[in-house]
């Protein structure tokens, strides 16, 4: 090869790594800091006498998490063009409620037992995804498309799923007398365990297989425009982005909590308000995704990542939990309590009232960030 040939390749070469290193620039970004908070371990964490420090350190993990979980999001997009529908989304979801459960896992195991920790944090999930997310992707949407068409089959084998799944595991140990307190003995347990991740599986067969066909876009979505996703790559190379982001936000994530707790400590805010917190960073990727989604006319895919997290929330966030629990002799609280109890049971109704005919306006998303409003009143004024 020529000298001008070889000069031409070796410009290539840079430019390529250049624009890798500035689409990825967020990764950097964040292993950088991973690596400094688990060099330092708690040296930069526990600064509560300083709290200028602790207000920076704060903001610092704040922004490094929610900058790598737009990242997911981009990287989600992208396999969800290249692998279609449901199976972009599924990725989407699965990856968000990984997170989740490994978050909740690592606390139970490593942290002093907290018996409501796994309650407290699916609770959040359900109010913020149903509520404050369906909610505002229904006023955004309906603001600009006034009316949104979905998928009516899809979203009932959502919302039944997810109906029998918040009952039996945060109504029903309210009322069973096996144990005191919103309980279960080890046997329900593990029946719930099973038929929890069971459930799950047979809704993920349907969803894939036999009726993938119901989380589709709708006839009357004609019109939806298409994703934006940026540079497209390989399917490998954006799987294996994804895996290192999702990585990295984990680390974060927990290196967050601690920050958090204590600042709510210092401040005396309710703990309820760290686990809200920490369930919004959870699902950032999902909410970025659902509320881009219903902004582009495409209802039936914010519907599939929003109702998709809740019901793999709880599908996948239960067995494991009770799961770790009974292994490690821990009680788990799955009981809802006081007003959350009634706010529970209201948004399971008004969400089918809301996905019942096909088609959303402003009206239906206004009433379901009216109930979001309410979740976060009682975490102040319970």
């Amino acid at each position: 090869m020529s000298e001008a040939g070889k000069s031409k390749t070796n410009v290539r070469k840079q430019n390529g790594l250049g624009s890798l290193i500035r689409a990825e620039f967020s990764l950097l970004i964040g292993v950088v800091t991973a690596a400094i908070f688990l060099w330092s371990g708690s040296r930069l964490l526990e600064t509560l006498e300083h709290p200028g420090v602790m207000g920076v350190v704060f903001a610092w993990l704040f922004v490094a998490v929610l900058w790598s979980a737009i990242s997911v999001v981009r990287h989600a997009d992208c396999l969800a063009i290249k692998c279609g529908e449901p199976y972009g989304t599924l990725i989407l979801t699965l990856s968000a409620i990984a997170i989740e459960v490994m978050m909740i896992s690592a606390a139970m195991l490593h942290g002093k037992n907290n018996p409501t920790l796994a309650r407290d944090m699916m609770f959040a999930v359900i109010m913020i995804a149903l509520n404050g997310l369906v909610g505002l992707s229904l006023v955004l949407g309906g603001m600009r498309h006034h009316e949104q068409h979905y998928n009516l089959q899809g979203v009932n084998a959502y919302l039944n799923t997810i109906m029998v799944l918040c009952v039996l595991g945060m109504v029903l140990p309210n009322f069973t007398t096996s144990m005191s307190g919103p309980r279960f003995s080890t046997v329900q347990e593990i029946f719930l365990a099973t038929t929890s991740i069971g459930l799950y599986a047979i809704f993920l067969l349907i969803q894939t297989t036999r009726h993938s066909q119901y989380f589709m876009e709708s006839t009357g979505a004609a019109n939806a425009s298409g994703h934006h996703a940026g540079p497209m790559h390989s399917t490998v190379y954006h799987a294996v982005m994804l895996i290192l982001y999702l990585l990295v936000v984990v680390v974060l994530a927990e290196k967050f909590a601690i920050p958090l707790d204590n600042s709510i400590e210092r401040f005396g805010m309710p703990q309820a308000f760290g686990g809200a917190i920490v369930a919004g960073l959870v699902l950032a990727p999902e909410a970025l995704s659902g509320i881009n989604a219903a902004r582009k006319n495409q209802l039936q895919r914010s519907v599939n990542i929003l109702h998709g997290s809740v019901l793999a929330s709880i599908g996948l966030t239960i067995p494991a939990v009770l799961t770790i629990g009974i292994i490690s002799k821990r009680s788990v609280t799955l009981g809802i309590e006081g007003g959350n109890l009634p706010l529970l049971v209201l948004t399971l109704a008004v969400s089918v009232v809301t996905f019942t005919s096909g088609k959303t306006n402003v009206l239906q998303g206004c009433i379901h960030l009216l109930l979001f409003a309410v979740f976060l009143l009682l975490i102040f004024c319970p």
